[in-house]
């Protein structure tokens, strides 16, 4: 992982092999970034994206394995019990131009991945709520 700090943004570059949401929490540990948004392009070529089910409030996790394009990485950096939390959506698109995606639970860069995250002054913790079924943010 390279970055590039400017201003409040951090340009962010991931090489072959590494795990997207490993590198960037381990970016906003070492920069103290407690609030965000993060989006991004690049290519994995094994990724683990979920999708939530309202009614039993369970996340069904599939594994996509192969040649993908990360057509949209988009999602936030708030805390939870004083950790990191990575919130982020993915659509990946396949060697058949057909897209997909979710919630991204993982994903391991093939070429490389170009993530901006834009820094937002302050914190904000998440809640786990009972009636939804999700961490939510906490005001």
């Amino acid at each position: 992982m390279k970055y590039k700090r400017f201003g409040n943004k951090f340009v962010v570059r991931l090489d072959k092999g590494e795990e997207i949401l490993t590198c960037l929490k381990i970016l906003c540990k070492e920069n103290g970034i407690r609030l965000g948004a993060v989006s991004g392009i690049g290519a994995v070529n094994k990724a683990v994206v979920g999708l939530f089910e309202t009614a039993t409030k369970t996340y069904h996790p599939k594994e996509f394995i192969g040649d993908m394009e990360i057509s949209a990485l988009v999602g936030n950096i708030s805390e939870m019990n004083g950790e990191v939390y990575l919130h982020l959506h993915v659509t990946l698109t396949d060697p058949s131009y057909n897209a997909f995606g979710g919630h991204l639970t993982s994903a391991v860069v093939s070429a490389t991945s170009e993530i901006v995250i834009d820094v937002i002054d302050g914190h904000l913790d998440r809640a786990f709520s009972e009636e939804i079924g999700l961490n939510l943010f906490k005001f």
